[in-house]
């Protein structure tokens, strides 16, 4: 979400450099960036890396009253045309509490005069592009038209805000190389701080005083690798906790273990998921047909997941953004953010004497939270847990020692279902937010066989080596998921013609006559229906032998692993594949060589494929199943040799001979 945000202001900022002044040449560079810039860049990075960080670095000075302020200074080398996007500025800041005191960005060239962009080339902005609530806003300046390939770009910002929480977080740096990263926390006297480091080593602070610095230096790159684990996963980071001497208050909140912080969040939620009468009716009306509380689950379920998303980004605003509006204004207004939304559904069922609670989790990266660091800091969504009986089978559940069976579900993701959960949440740590009797835990995962993609493939092959052939393709779960938000993110003709691109890239010439997608999202299927012709797929050689592969139309999604070695983990996601294809042989011909059975079986998945003739027909099945798993890279031959062994099955050629 952040990302497009970004994309967004670039776009604004561009209008307002065409309107605006100019930017004005300065002197007054300040000495930490012209000390940056005169650092040179490693000649070892990879030509696609499009900048290198020179300096990144975060002073954070909290006061006894809990007022904060927040000094940046940042520095970033321009390597390619690709890398100007880095030449940006940032500071977000809460309209009820906080506020950008200074922001000013420098952009030094080869062999030109720097340019200074102050208050008149920056821009204030919206965190999101319909702001109906406007409680956090970003400043801004942008130099990438300016910059270019050798530029240095670098911005200072200070800011203040009152400390929500005694905790803050730093990560050391993005997929991009970096130099020099530091965090600073000021405390006041007599105070003192503890860390936690995730995804390295332990770093140690430098302590002088009540002053503590966490740095780094030299991180390379984080490169690109098919399926490899989040940025998140990858960079260092340290989440700190400070403390003010014994007996002595403060302003923020402090968290000696998860339940802590359960009961902290519960004392913000619970209040706000009050419903009122015009909620009542609606919830009634909803369930009206319902025969069971799971069927009352899905019809509310259904409801939220159409009411409008705005995002918050949680850690931020009211209460550091945990606190949701109230239920019945959210109702009225029909849009929310994510704990909106949770809240939402929770007071919906509480009309209907279903018990829910609130789950703090983050989406996107299922490693990112750790136990050793309570804090609701950690997450960055909202999701829902609902009390079901043990008569709900879907896997999506968990199994509390005094709350119960649980049913996780994330009404804020339109794609998924009740009974199923985004793939990029199963198997994560999460918050159940329910007062003293909650508590971190982790997600379920769902089995291959409930996120299957099954074909049948029909073909008919002619002596001349044309074809035609009919595919119908049932997907459940989160293949479902991957089908419904390839055509919803694109109109109706967009998604023929990518239909299209991926018949033809199978078959080439390949001409479609159907493609009929069918959607059952609260049956947790999808359905899609091609049927083609192709006049050149068999090859035809000397008038005698037919050569053909029986996987006539390749699977949607294929890990390719070709590099000789990895990084990074291999990170691979449940999921199951089953085809049959049935070909139908031409007058004349009879199978001359088929290829060898194939059956692979490993730690993480496994893999089979067979051809038989039966009935004058050709029967060629393939079967695929992946468990959820993380594979080492010292392990990466095992999962290369896998998938190419599978490339090769699904490439192997039939061979028929003229009687």
């Amino acid at each position: 979400m952040f990302q497009a945000v970004l994309r967004s202001l670039f776009l604004l900022s561009a209008m307002f450099l065409l309107v605006g002044s100019s930017a004005l040449a300065g002197d007054d560079v300040p000495a930490w960036l012209r000390q940056a810039s005169l650092q040179p860049t490693p000649g070892n990075y990879p030509k696609d890396v499009p900048a290198v960080v020179l300096l990144d670095e975060r002073r954070v000075a909290v006061e006894e009253d809990g007022k904060v302020t927040t000094t940046t200074h940042y520095a970033v080398r321009v390597l390619n045309r690709e890398g100007r996007e880095y030449a940006f500025a940032k500071e977000l800041y809460r309209t009820d509490s906080g506020k950008v005191r200074d922001i000013r960005a420098w952009l030094l060239r080869p062999n030109l005069e720097p340019k200074k962009y102050g208050k008149d080339q920056t821009l204030d902005a919206s965190m999101v592009e319909d702001d109906v609530y406007n409680e956090v806003r970003l400043k801004f300046i942008s130099a990438t038209d300016d910059a270019d390939a050798g530029s240095v770009f670098g911005f200072e910002t200070v800011s203040e805000d009152r400390s929500v929480f005694t905790q803050f977080e730093w990560q050391f740096q993005d997929r991009l190389p970096t130099l020099q990263s530091r965090f600073l926390v000021d405390l006041p006297t007599g105070w003192r701080a503890e860390s936690v480091t995730f995804n390295r080593a332990k770093i140690e602070p430098v302590v002088a005083g009540t002053s503590y610095t966490w740095e780094l230096r030299d991180l390379p790159p984080i490169l690109h690798e098919p399926a490899r684990p989040p940025v998140t996963t990858l960079a260092p980071r340290v989440g700190v906790s400070f403390f003010a001497p014994t007996g002595k208050s403060t302003m923020g909140k402090s968290f000696a273990n998860w339940t802590d912080v359960s009961v902290w969040l519960s004392e913000m939620s619970d209040p706000q998921a009050a419903p009122n009468d015009a909620l009542t009716t609606k919830a009634r009306e909803l369930t009206a047909g319902a025969k069971t509380d799971f069927e009352k689950i899905q019809a509310i379920g259904n409801f939220v997941q159409k009411v409008r998303y705005v995002s918050i980004q949680t850690g931020l605003g009211r209460g550091g953004g945990y606190r949701p509006h109230g239920a019945g204004d959210v109702f009225a207004k029909s849009y929310g953010d994510c704990k909106d939304k949770a809240n939402l559904m929770r007071a919906m069922l509480k009309t209907l004497g279903i018990t829910a609670w609130p789950i703090a989790i983050y989406s996107g990266d299922a490693s990112y939270v750790q136990e050793g660091w309570p804090s609701p800091q950690q997450f960055n969504h909202c999701i829902i847990a609902v009390k079901v009986d043990d008569a709900v089978t879907v896997p999506t559940t968990i199994k509390h020692p005094t709350l119960g069976k649980l049913l996780i579900f994330d009404p804020t993701d339109d794609l998924t279902p009740v009974g199923d959960l985004p793939d990029h949440e199963q198997g994560s740590f999460a918050l159940l937010v329910a007062g003293p009797s909650g508590g971190l835990w982790k997600m379920p995962v769902t089995t291959p066989e409930t996120n299957a993609l099954q074909r049948q493939t029909e073909v008919v092959l002619f002596a001349d080596g044309s074809i035609s052939a009919q595919v119908r393709e049932q997907a459940t779960g989160q293949a479902a998921v991957t089908a419904r938000r390839e055509m919803r993110a694109k109109s109706h003709q967009d998604y023929l013609k990518l239909i299209e691109r991926w018949v033809t890239q199978s078959v080439t010439g390949a001409k479609t006559t159907k493609i009929e997608p069918s959607d059952a999202m609260h049956e947790g299927r999808f359905n899609l229906a091609i049927d083609f012709a192709a006049a050149t797929y068999g090859q035809l050689m000397q008038q005698r032998l037919l050569v053909f592969k029986p996987a006539v139309v390749s699977r949607h999604e294929r890990l390719v692993l070709t590099e000789a070695s990895r990084k990074y983990p291999v990170q691979l996601d449940s999921e199951a594949f089953q085809e049959t294809v049935r070909v139908k042989l031409p007058e004349g011909f009879a199978v001359d060589e088929l290829p060898d059975p194939v059956k692979l079986e490993t730690a993480f998945g496994q893999y089979s494929a067979n051809c038989e003739v039966k009935d004058g027909q050709l029967h060629f099945t393939r079967r695929l199943n992946l468990k959820t798993t993380t594979i080492p890279p010292e392990q990466y031959g095992v999962v290369r040799t896998f998938f190419e062994k599978i490339r090769a099955a699904e490439t192997s050629p039939v061979v028929l001979a003229r009687k």
